[in-house]
């Protein structure tokens, strides 16, 4: 059974840093193409980060990839999102997600979801 378990997030002021952390079980993070998600109130949910099962160009979305990065830790079977120079526009649930095939686009398609870390940055 494939479980995700995110931790990490918290209250920063504006300028500040997180990271998350994405416990991964019942499958090998290297065997799969993970994702990290935020939802703010109101809004689309809406990706951030991925990172491929060959680890290869990770993709960070336009309006993060200066201050965002993803990345993964096989030994620990963990994702990471790296977050800087935090804005209250992040604020949001993040969420980590997971897919073991090709299949959806970029954003889409993905199969395991954990349960959610709330980012909140006050200005």
């Amino acid at each position: 059974q494939v479980q995700l378990q995110e931790s990490g997030g918290g209250s920063v002021q504006a300028g500040g840093s997180l990271r998350l952390s994405c416990a991964v079980s019942g499958v090998t993070i290297t065997s799969a193409h993970m994702a990290w998600f935020r939802q703010a109130p109101g809004k689309e949910r809406e990706g951030v980060a991925r990172v491929n099962a060959d680890g290869v160009s990770p993709i960070i979305s336009t309006g993060v990839r200066d201050r965002f990065t993803i990345s993964r830790d096989s030994a620990e079977n963990t994702l990471y999102l790296q977050m800087t120079n935090l804005k209250p526009e992040d604020t949001a649930m993040y969420y980590c997600a997971l897919k073991t095939t090709w299949a959806g686009g970029v954003w889409s398609g993905f199969d395991y979801w954990g349960q959610g870390t709330q980012v909140t940055v006050s200005s």
